[in-house]
């Protein structure tokens, strides 16, 4: 009897060892399951949430340390619709401080959208009248009877950054702005948005506030340092504005440039926007080439282009400096008759009169001996139809016609050899001049100078677009400018200082034709002769004084130049010079 007892405990106390090794295989397996792993994550992530912390944008410089753009802190006032108890205190109060309608206030309160427990009553709201209410809602609260609470219980108040532009309407063409959503459009700000913007971070972050040492740092958007010269720039702007209401001009640019390295020092346009007012943007634009035309419009620019065209027939020894021809103020092209700008025949000129003079039969018979191919295979060189990769968004390519195309004619040649049927943008004739001022090297225009980056700054090289002249006909060319200058006491002239350039005078198409009451007026030019260091253009839309560039655009290149100078601290070409020789 005994030993079936003890058999009956050892089958039992088997039967309990297998269950437990049993249990203990099952908790192993449960253990090592996905299934366990997902409860695990859940409970590590149990006093966490997902979100994501977006990095301020990088600020935006001047050369010289001026801030152009950076950030500022607004509010967006809100309700708790749980917590109010006054809804008219808090009508009364935002709208009296915010200027809102005050029913309009109240029926949101009074009658929210089912489900909503806070509602937004304003955003953006600037830091001063946000301050405000913030205080008012304390004083209301320490004024109220032990056991209640202030009117404005409810009102809420949420800080965030917003774009800010301390110098309002200053280089507005050139920053561009960003949008509520904090997306940049137009100028730097679209073309470096990305950039500027910085990488957001999600993480897992507590909702226990004693671990708030927990929530990440976000590292900042990058800041950009430009090449513009901020001072340049109000003084572009001024000289500009000045200029057209002298000349009776619609619009205008003007455009500083260093020709050696292609930092853009200044680009003023007469349109501009204060950018923290960025909502205005449809008041002050018809369309988005208005916003840069710097970059963005296109044009035909007139005898500036005859600089390149002489450079063409230097660089082919198709001329020079010395060659003469016979001008009888007409020549026949295609089967039209080109006179010049005065209808008058000039006589026997060398090219530098040419250049003088302006003459419009010269270019054309220099253009006809290189003949097409020569012509638009310089012209396709120097970047003509082509986007510069100017560092700006909203950049035109223009148009360059040539042979093949449907709509070239043979008289074209003639036309474009002193800059008629061809369009292009400023920043376009700045690039391809800058090949005689540098050298024979074109530059690549930029506001890039530097960025700045978790404390470090990385240097923007300067690029360059090609070498399309060599450098003994850039030096030749610039000579011959500088003498039809200084030949014809232009008012381009800047005293103390050897300049070359040329003026323009184009007639502008209307409906396929082209109106001689209408013109645009410009003048390129660049100093020291003997070492460039600023290269101007100007600009002036349809002038109501006189139609030509040198009444017009000369005298204006001649005073930012005058002002260029002493702002870049460029010295007098005879100190120059003394300071050289020692």
């Amino acid at each position: 009897m005994r030993q079936q007892y003890v058999r009956r405990s050892q089958f039992l106390a088997g039967a309990l060892a297998l269950f437990a090794l049993a249990i203990i295989v099952q908790l192993t397996r449960i253990q090592n399951s996905p299934e366990a792993a997902i409860f695990r994550q859940q409970a590590e992530n149990y006093a966490y949430e997902w979100k994501t912390f977006y990095p301020n944008r990088g600020e935006i410089y001047d050369r010289n340390g001026r801030l152009l753009a950076g950030q500022k802190t607004v509010y967006e006032i809100g309700v708790d619709l749980n917590t109010v108890t006054d809804p008219h205190a808090i009508s009364f109060a935002v709208s009296n401080t915010l200027g809102m309608d005050y029913n309009q206030i109240m029926n949101v309160l009074q009658s929210p959208p089912e489900g909503i427990s806070y509602i937004v009553i304003a955003d953006f709201v600037e830091a001063h009248n946000a301050l405000y209410l913030q205080e008012l809602k304390k004083a209301l609260n320490d004024e109220a009877p032990t056991g209640s609470v202030g009117g404005l219980t409810g009102l809420q108040f949420k800080a965030h950054p917003q774009r800010s532009y301390p110098e309002n309407a200053l280089g507005s063409n050139i920053l561009g702005f960003v949008n509520r959503e904090g997306r940049g459009y137009f100028g730097v700000e679209e073309k470096y948005n990305d950039l500027l913007a910085g990488n957001p971070v999600q993480v897992l972050v507590p909702t226990d506030p004693n671990k708030a040492f927990e929530i990440p740092d976000v590292a900042d958007g990058t800041t950009l340092i430009l090449t513009i010269n901020r001072d340049l720039q109000a003084a572009a702007e001024d000289i500009l504005d000045d200029s057209l209401t002298e000349y009776g001009a619609t619009e205008g640019v003007i455009i500083v440039m260093d020709p050696q390295n292609g930092e853009l020092l200044a680009l003023a346009t007469s349109r501009r926007m204060d950018l923290n007012k960025f909502w205005n943007y449809d008041v002050v634009y018809n369309n988005a080439t208005d916003f840069n035309p710097v970059i963005s419009k296109t044009y035909e620019p007139g005898s500036v282009l005859k600089i390149l065209t002489m450079a063409a027939a230097l660089d082919s020894n198709t001329v020079a400096p010395s060659t003469t021809y016979l001008d009888t103020g007409s020549i026949l092209i295609g089967g039209v008759t080109i006179q010049n700008w005065d209808r008058n025949p000039w006589g026997v000129q060398n090219m530098i009169g040419c250049l003088q003079h302006s003459l419009n039969v010269c270019m054309v018979s220099i253009a006809s001996q290189m003949g097409a191919s020569t012509f638009y295979g310089y012209m396709d060189a120097f970047g003509l139809g082509h986007l510069t990769g100017v560092d700006m968004s909203g950049e035109a390519a223009g148009r360059l016609k040539i042979p093949g195309d449907s709509d070239w004619y043979p008289v074209d040649l003639g036309t474009n050899s002193f800059g008629q049927g061809v369009a292009v943008t400023p920043i376009q004739m700045m690039a391809a001049t800058s090949a005689v001022a540098n050298d024979g090297r074109m530059v690549i225009p930029h506001v890039l100078y530097a960025m700045v980056r978790e404390g470090r700054q990385y240097n923007v090289p300067a690029q360059y677009g090609g070498s399309p002249i060599s450098t003994q006909t850039a030096d030749t060319l610039s000579e011959m400018l500088a003498i039809s200058l200084e030949s014809e006491s232009s008012l381009a002239l800047v005293p103390g200082y050897r300049v070359a350039g040329k003026t323009g005078t184009a007639q502008i198409p209307v409906n396929g034709l082209y109106d001689s009451s209408e013109t645009n007026a410009s003048f390129i030019g660049w100093g020291p002769v003997d070492d460039p260091q600023f290269m101007i253009y100007v600009w002036l839309e349809k002038p109501s004084t006189s139609p030509w560039g040198s009444d017009t655009a000369a005298p204006v290149f001649s005073e930012m130049a005058q002002k260029a100078v002493i702002l870049l601290d460029i010295p007098p070409d005879t100190i120059r010079h003394q300071i050289a020789a020692q």
